[in-house]
C-alpha cells in the first residue's frame, strides 16, 4: 500500500456500494492468525434519513476452521460531510469517523479493552482500517482492507 491520502468530502457518497474486504485478526497473545474474506455493503437505511447500513458477510477462518460470518453497523451522516458517526445494529454509538484529509483515529472502549482504529483512504476504490485492541481479555490487530467490488 502506498502511504499517499486521498481526502473524503463526503463519507456518504465514498462508502456507498459494494466492496470486497480481506481482514486478518491476530491474537498476539496466543500467537494465532484468522483470515475474514467477503464483501462489504454499503446500502441507504430505510429507517434513518441519509444513512448507510453497512453489511459485512463471508467467511471467517480461526485455527484451521471456517464458519460463516456477518454483522451490521449503521452510518450516520455527519455535520460536516466528511464526516459520519458509526453505530452498532442494535444503536449503540460505536465511533466517530472523519475521512476529510483521508486519516482517522477513532477510540472505542469495550468493558476493560481499548479499541483504536485508523482509518487510511487511499483513492476511490480503496481504505484501509487497523483496529488495536488492548486490555485484559484481548490483544489484537485487525487489519481490514476494502476494495471496490
Amino acid at each position: 500500500m502506498t502511504d499517499e491520502l486521498w481526502p473524503v468530502a463526503d463519507v456518504r457518497a465514498f462508502l456507498a456500494g459494494s466492496w470486497h474486504v480481506e481482514r486478518t485478526v491476530r491474537d498476539l497473545a496466543d500467537d494465532v492468525t484468522g483470515v475474514f474474506t467477503g464483501t462489504a455493503d454499503f446500502t441507504a437505511d430505510p429507517a434513518t434519513a441519509g444513512a448507510l447500513r453497512h453489511l459485512e458477510s463471508g467467511s471467517f477462518t480461526w485455527r484451521g476452521i471456517a464458519r460463516p460470518a456477518r454483522r451490521t453497523l449503521l452510518y450516520l451522516p455527519g455535520e460536516p460531510p466528511g464526516t459520519a458517526e458509526v453505530r452498532f445494529a442494535d444503536g449503540r454509538f460505536f465511533h466517530g469517523l472523519d475521512l476529510r484529509t483521508g486519516r482517522h483515529v477513532a477510540d472505542h472502549p469495550c468493558s476493560a479493552d481499548l479499541y483504536r482504529g485508523e482509518f487510511t483512504v487511499y483513492d476511490a476504490g480503496r481504505w484501509r482500517t487497523v483496529w488495536r485492541v488492548r486490555g485484559p481479555a484481548k490483544d489484537l490487530v485487525l487489519t481490514t482492507d476494502h476494495r471496490r467490488g
